[in-house]
């Protein structure tokens, strides 16, 4: 039996979202673990900010492009269809 074409892209674009996730979630760790272990360096001044707000907002571009990574390769079952 053949296995229906929304099905396969489905768990494709699942697992995508869920290896962008954990990709996510261990930066987000990252930052966690150095503002609790780590708060002399998460004090330090770069241009002018510390290293806490850079990191931040390195945080929010990441989920930002990690969203525009997920869009680009994600499948949609519409476009594989023949008209």
């Amino acid at each position: 039996m053949k296995e229906p074409e929304e099905s396969r892209e489905a768990r494709h674009n699942a697992r995508l979202g869920l290896w962008l996730f954990a990709l996510y979630t261990t930066l987000y760790a990252g930052f966690i673990a150095r503002s609790a272990f780590a708060k002399e360096g998460m004090a330090r001044v770069y241009f002018g900010v510390t290293l806490s707000v850079l990191y931040g907002f390195f945080l929010i571009l990441a989920a930002f492009l990690l969203a525009l990574i997920y869009l680009w390769l994600s499948r949609d079952a519409d476009e594989s269809r023949p008209s």
